[in-house]
């Protein structure tokens, strides 16, 4: 098959270098949040995706890194199981991809249509990023998760409160290119602060090393730590589902039927537990870089390859890992009071935009319960102590939401309008050859 870009080597080149500026900001802040090795994180983006296009032929422009759905399971089953253990969850979340992406195979999408309707995935989408909102006004305060004093709170709102007023604007006024930045932009203004204050501990950044091998984790396989975090891959996998429809709609292609939502979604499985393998977070595709599609019009999936290898080369280099490691908290903390909202934001969209009528009881039940679960802390198990084996959170609240819709009377279900909405747009939208 001849290719159907002539995009010279040097422009492929600069805007795959564009396209990784675009998503770095998300890309690391996802590990910095959960303590694992940001270099680690961009290998394994980087690797990520060229499983990616592997699997679907290189025919999808898209990239693939760090999915914030995971921060808070992961958080959690890192200080309860360890950081291997949890890789080892992580490496099992790949295969729910995998599972689903044989189901739609056999199945068709009808089989993602009654599991996982809008009343399901709205409210957990919801609780993930509200669950995580204490983490993010302790850290805007110069605390640790757990509520530790690491800044004085005064420096730490003077540092973080610019940082999350940046992005805002940014993200709001911001023109062409510079929209889609915004986490950068925050970024860059809390750290020059943050030298202002004192708080950068310039000693790391000296004495890291220019070209370093990034830490890797191997894991290990608890099945307490797995049944904690896989549950958590099923709100991706759905976000991942909507980031195909959104480029097929860009670039007027229909990529549910070539190369397949079949193999797109194991192109994300084989991607995220391929991270799982090197120690890195879970991949999902990014919306920051299909904004960057639209408006540049680079469709060539080959710009997505270069993407891919600037993310691994910057993986080795010590330096940069030692400067990303020494952004503080603070900083991060402004940034996610936005971040983490948008993520519920999200949800309640899904709900709105699908209609979900929360007079029928049915829904006002599932709604409900799953909020309450996945917010609240409630723990469903054996027991509250260390030994004890439960399910709370995130994963307990997917897990709720599924059954209940399963169990509860009502409507038989709901047609997965974005699916075939997608698909009839892409092929009207697609040029005649």
């Amino acid at each position: 098959m001849a290719d159907e870009y002539n995009d010279p080597l040097w422009r492929q080149v600069i805007s795959g270098a564009q396209m990784l500026f675009v998503a770095f900001g998300a890309l690391v802040l996802m590990p910095l949040i959960t303590g694992l090795d940001p270099n680690v994180a961009l290998f394994t983006a980087g690797f990520g995706t060229l499983m990616f296009q592997l699997v679907t032929g290189r025919q999808v422009p898209v990239f693939l890194a760090s999915s914030f759905a995971f921060i808070t399971p992961i958080i959690l089953a890192k200080g309860q199981f360890g950081l291997a253990a949890t890789m080892g969850g992580v490496v099992a979340a790949g295969f729910v991809y995998t599972f689903l992406g044989l189901a739609v195979k056999i199945k068709g999408t009808g089989f993602i249509d009654r599991l996982l309707p809008p009343v399901v995935i709205g409210p957990v989408i919801i609780s993930i990023g509200l669950a995580m909102a204490p983490i993010a006004a302790n850290m805007a305060m110069g605390k640790a998760g757990d509520g530790t004093e690491l800044i004085a709170y005064k420096t730490a709102m003077f540092i973080s409160m610019p940082a999350l007023l940046t992005t805002l604007i940014v993200a709001v006024f911001g023109k062409g290119m510079l929209r889609l930045v915004p986490i950068i932009a925050g970024v860059l203004v809390g750290y020059g602060l943050s030298f202002a204050f004192g708080v950068v501990d310039v000693a790391k950044i000296v004495a890291a090393p220019w070209l370093e091998l990034p830490k890797f984790t191997a894991p290990e396989f608890n099945w307490q730590a797995i049944l904690f975090i896989v549950p958590v891959a099923l709100a991706p996998a759905i976000e991942h589902i909507g980031g195909v429809i959104a480029v097929g709609g860009v670039t007027g292609k229909n990529y549910l039927k070539t190369p397949g939502l079949h193999r797109t979604l194991l192109g994300d499985g084989i991607a995220t537990s391929a991270a799982g393998l090197f120690g890195g977070p879970p991949n999902t595709t990014y919306a920051e870089v299909t904004g960057a599609v639209m408006l540049t019009k680079n469709y060539n999936p080959k710009i997505m390859t270069w993407a891919a290898v600037f993310a691994i080369g910057l993986a080795f280099i010590g330096k940069f890992g030692a400067i990303l490691q020494s952004i503080p908290v603070p900083v991060m903390g402004g940034i996610l009071c936005l971040l983490f909202g948008t993520i519920a934001s999200v949800g309640m969209n899904t709900l709105i935009r699908h209609k979900v009528d929360l007079s029928q009881a049915r829904n006002l039940c599932i709604v409900s319960v799953t909020l309450v679960f996945g917010i609240g802390g409630v723990l469903i198990g054996t027991g509250t102590g260390p030994d004890d084996f439960g399910l709370k959170g995130i994963a307990l609240c997917a897990i709720v939401a599924i059954l209940l819709n399963l169990i509860l009377p009502g409507e038989e279900g709901w047609q997965n309008k974005a699916l075939e909405q997608g698909a009839g747009d892409a092929s009207a939208e697609k040029p005649a050859e």
